[in-house]
């Protein structure tokens, strides 16, 4: 739990506009998904989407982080000039090395989002169980919808204890929408007494966040 308490580059953090500098360097998202075989399991505090085979990977500075898993956290933990919004989805990667990428989308309450709309018949089954791992067969990543190629991107660490640091946090910077009845099946799920599931703001102790933006040539 230490670096849950002392560390200095914790997560989330609020991405604060006067905090946040412009840049067109970071390049655009890099992400090859594939379908592959997954497995649902409530975890008591989220619900877990795992691709034990690997589903993929995204490319940061050179380095190949492979797809492990996605977890749904609401309301949602960054926050953005202060709004948390109503959910987030963590997709969780990892190098050989041992290093986490982490991708966040953000969304508020609205139209429907279209994978979890596919995924409500499983999300439903595994409601009232804990711990125990549903197979339920090929999910293509490549369906979670990233809606933006500016993205904002920051070192922090991960949400849940232990909070090991030096995580790459990349968050979409288009909200998504997604339904109340949508949000709440997720919310269901979290049986430890808690309505929700998510980390307080941490401080963000003079790190640096940038927000990509590409320029006209990457357009």
């Amino acid at each position: 739990m230490g670096a849950c308490n002392s560390g200095k580059m914790q997560s989330p953090i609020d991405m604060l506009n006067e905090r946040v500098k412009m840049v067109s360097h970071l390049g655009l998202l890099d992400r090859t998904y594939w379908p592959s075989n997954a497995t649902l399991i409530n975890r008591g505090h989220d619900m877990m989407l795992r691709w034990p085979g690997g589903a993929g990977h995204i490319q940061i500075n050179g380095t190949q982080y492979h797809l492990r898993q996605s977890h749904w956290h609401s309301p949602s933990e960054h926050t953005i000039n202060g709004r948390r919004f109503d959910m987030e989805i963590h997709l969780v990667h990892q190098s050989n090395d041992n290093r986490t990428a982490v991708i966040v989308i953000l969304y508020k309450i609205g139209r429907p989002d279209s994978f979890l709309s596919m995924m409500k018949r499983n999300l439903e089954a595994v409601a009232d169980t804990r711990d125990v791992e549903k197979v339920v067969g090929f999910i293509d990543p490549e369906l979670i919808k990233f809606g933006s190629r500016k993205y904002y991107r920051y070192i922090g660490s991960l949400t849940t204890p232990p909070c090991t640091e030096n995580v790459i946090w990349t968050i979409v910077r288009k909200v998504r929408t997604v339904s109340r009845e949508q949000v709440e099946l997720i919310r269901d799920a979290v049986h430890d007494d808690s309505e929700a599931n998510a980390r307080p703001i941490q401080p963000i102790n003079g790190r640096k966040v940038e927000l990509y933006r590409p320029n006209d040539r990457e357009n």
